[in-house]
């Protein structure tokens, strides 16, 4: 439901919708089977069994059956019916027979319209002539109830709104949203790919992808350890027994692979990075002294997703985290959370994100460890929040097993939220692997972990990144930051000699020297989103100058070389969003 819908008429207006096109799709094929059609975030769906494929060019004709409806201005009206009824009514419809019985009711609801029946608990509107502002976007494939051993079914996409003016805006974003899509521009920019053949939701980064990447990696290293945290590196696989320990095995199997046999011993491949760093920790008696210990890790690990779920890189199989692990007394939980959250701030600040929304996730229906701890551990997460004067929401029941959470999601350019950074606060595992430190007394007492990201993966910040600055990244971000175009061949050498200096300088630079017209070349390197295109001709050459040109097409003119190269530095080495 969308945010904007308080009082539920929206929900109940694209729910009604859903059900429109339900009867729009029976009177085209008669033979559909039909799964569930509820109301989601701006619009609706309904998944179909159906005897062919649908495409989107299908979805004309059914919007088309569905005006018809609407203009008919049928009433919804609902009536409570006995199981055996609804067995007889949906005979023919082996979905909702098992919806029937997985009710586990004597009644159920039914609405109608016109000659269409659907079980249904609603709300609806009043009648079908209330649905105006709608549009069909898309076809997907859907396994029913979620479940990949189940039937494929197929899902029409809609979305709804009160006003004809939300709707057009609504799909204005829509292809702005299309055009951004980090798949699409990763293929054009030639960021990076993913191979059936060779395993879905694994990713594999081509130079310029890359490119962008190590930036990110470097400039987190960089300010991880100017806040005191120590670069670590682990393995990818572990014998089962270590994660029997640290209850993911009980917790989280369903998310991770199958065992592999060494020796005769099952060995996992990791999921998480965190039983490693324990082990790390472990080697030596720690005094309190020595706390905090702050490891962090770009660790790649590795979980079980569904393939229908797989989306470009921001759901993956294989990922690597922003990881990082903070062993500290009880005393010094507040302060490291605090710390935490301004490194999250600022890394999203750093990047372009100002708009956040915050979230306190809190104990689950399955977890681990004594309501006690888990209330500790939340109450010093929102002592955080409340001192920082931060806006935040409670999500309950949606922690981790080991513990509450802080969940940080980015606003991107189209105002659409990504799942960032996230921090948790756990009393459970150093309880499961004895992780102590010496105290004051001389005696040990069990530690304390925070688990946290302030990116989320490299993949799906990636996947963020991309589609915020629409593949055009910040100059201190972009693979390849400036292109130098000679206008001739007479011009080669000097527009080479300058290629030279700025590479000696760390830019990112490209001669295109080919036999090409210099707009040609001009308009591949804005299609290629280069920040700065140098052309080089007779003047440029005389004056020691280069005409200056932006990917958004703004001409610059003629600067001196040195000067256009000291404000090209700074702007990189300060990483500033702008371009000049």
């Amino acid at each position: 439901m969308a945010k904007e819908d308080k009082s539920g008429k929206l929900e109940a207006l694209r729910h009604s919708a859903s059900h429109i096109m339900a009867e729009a799709v029976q009177s085209l094929f008669p033979e559909a089977k039909f799964g569930i059609g509820p109301a989601i975030e701006d619009g609706f769906y309904y998944d179909f069994d159906l005897p062919g494929p649908l495409g989107v060019d299908d979805l004309p004709a059914i919007e088309a059956r569905m005006r018809e409806i609407i203009a008919a201005n049928l009433p919804f009206s609902s009536e409570e019916i006995s199981i055996d009824e609804a067995n007889k009514l949906f005979a023919d419809q082996p979905y909702k027979i098992e919806l029937i019985k997985d009710l586990g009711s004597d009644k159920v609801t039914v609405y109608r319209q016109g000659k269409f029946t659907d079980l249904c608990r609603g709300p609806h509107v009043k009648n079908t002539g209330d649905v105006k502002a709608f549009k069909l976007i898309s076809v997907a494939g859907a396994y029913w109830r979620g479940d990949e051993k189940r039937p494929m079914l197929q899902r029409i996409y809609g979305v709804a709104f009160t006003r004809s003016v939300d709707l057009e805006e609504h799909l204005k974003k829509l292809a702005e949203a299309a055009k951004r899509d980090h798949r699409k521009l990763g293929k054009e920019l030639d960021l990076f790919s993913l191979h059936e053949e060779a395993g879905p939701g694994l990713a594999y980064w081509h130079p310029k992808g890359a490119t962008v990447r190590q930036m990110i990696e470097d400039f987190w290293k960089l300010e991880h350890r100017r806040r005191g945290y120590d670069i670590v590196y682990s393995p990818h696989i572990a014998k089962v027994h270590l994660w029997e320990t640290s209850g993911h095995w009980n917790f989280y199997r369903d998310n991770m692979y199958s065992p592999m046999e060494i020796d005769d011993i099952q060995y996992v491949i990791k999921p998480m990075n965190c039983p490693f760093h324990i082990l790390m920790y472990k080697t030596q008696l720690r005094s309190y002294r020595n706390l905090p210990m702050r490891y962090a890790e770009l660790g790649t690990v590795y979980r079980y997703e569904r393939s229908g779920v797989l989306h470009g890189l921001a759901r993956v199989r294989g990922f690597t985290q922003d990881d990082a692990h903070i062993f500290c007394r009880p005393d010094q939980i507040e302060s490291e959370v605090k710390d935490v959250v301004e490194l999250a701030r600022f890394m999203m600040k750093s990047f372009g994100f100002d708009e956040y929304e915050m979230m306190l996730s809190t104990r689950p229906e399955k977890y681990t460890g004594t309501v006690e701890s888990w209330d500790m551990a939340t109450e010093a997460l929102r002592n955080v929040l409340e001192q920082l004067k931060l806006d935040y929401k409670v999500d309950p029941g949606e922690g981790v097993f080991y513990g509450p959470k802080i969940d940080i999601k980015l606003k991107d350019a189209l105002g659409r939220l990504w799942q960032g950074p996230t921090i948790q606060v756990d009393f459970q595992l150093p309880e499961r692997f004895d992780v102590n430190y010496v105290a004051e007394d001389g005696r040990e007492h069990r530690t304390v972990m925070i688990h946290r990201t302030v990116l989320g993966s490299m993949e799906r910040f990636f996947a963020c990144l991309t589609e915020h600055y629409a593949g055009a990244f910040p100059v201190w971000l972009a693979p390849v930051q400036a292109v130098l175009i000679p206008i001739a061949d007479r011009h080669v050498e000097y527009a080479s000699k300058l290629c030279d200096d700025m590479r000696s300088r760390d830019i990112r630079v490209q001669l295109d020297d080919r036999s090409e017209r210099m707009n040609m070349k001009i308009r591949e390197a804005q299609l290629n989103k280069i920040p700065y295109m140098l052309v080089v001709g007779d003047k440029e050459l005389e004056n020691g100058t280069v005409s200056v040109r932006l990917r958004n097409g703004e001409d610059l003119g003629s600067q001196d070389f040195s000067v256009f190269m000291q404000r090209v530095i700074k702007i990189i080495e300060s990483r500033e969003l702008q371009e000049l």
